[in-house]
């Protein structure tokens, strides 16, 4: 009996100790897992099962920091130039740009930079359809009725604002719901007429 017992030590030893001798380093990272793993570790006869989470990394999308311009209204009201005042956006990494800035642009300022006096100037259009970058002319068809009501400060200032600062873009021309702008052809930036005061 007593070499019973002996020869289950000798068979159960060598279990209990390789389950406590470290892990090699995988070659590989795993896969990630939406929801988290249990890891159970080697039970032993005084001691219960216990199990541990494992966190599964996030994956952080890479992201690229624009400039996005709006209409400081404090500026526009004391006619102190520049009427237009830059913020820091994210977007992701990849974007097409200029097409990003617009985007963020339409989306308008957060509550804390409306705080600070910033708006976004539409003229009634409500987003734009399609943006064309071609031999450094950006064409811009906005969406939404036309309504400048006259004023001399419109929607075009921000847009130019907007897209001239990126070195690719020389020109912008801005199209109505329409399709239309004053000067389609050639080198040099085109409104609509129903911007005009």
């Amino acid at each position: 009996m007593r070499a019973m017992r002996w020869l289950a030590v000798l068979v159960l030893l060598p279990a209990a100790l390789a389950g406590c001798t470290p892990t090699p380093a995988p070659t590989a990272a795993p896969a990630a897992s939406a929801t988290p793993a249990a890891v159970q570790s080697p039970a032993s006869p005084t001691q219960a099962p216990t199990t541990r989470p494992t966190v599964a990394p996030s994956a952080t999308p890479a992201t690229a920091e624009i400039t996005v311009y709006f209409t400081d209204r404090n500026a526009y009201n004391s006619g102190t130039l520049p009427f237009e005042v830059g913020v820091r956006r994210s977007v992701p990494a990849g974007a097409n740009l200029p097409q990003a800035a617009l985007t963020e642009f339409f989306k308008g300022p957060t509550a804390a930079e409306q705080a600070q006096g910033l708006e976004r100037i539409t003229s009634g259009f409500t987003g734009f359809t399609a943006l064309k970058v071609q031999d450094g002319i950006a064409r811009v068809y906005l969406s939404g009725p036309c309504q400048s009501n006259g004023a001399t400060y419109t929607i075009a200032q921000p847009i130019l604002k907007n897209l001239l600062q990126f070195k690719e873009i020389k020109y912008v021309k801005i199209y109505d719901a329409e399709g239309t702008t004053e000067d389609p052809a050639g080198a040099s930036n085109s409104i609509p007429v129903c911007l005009e005061p």
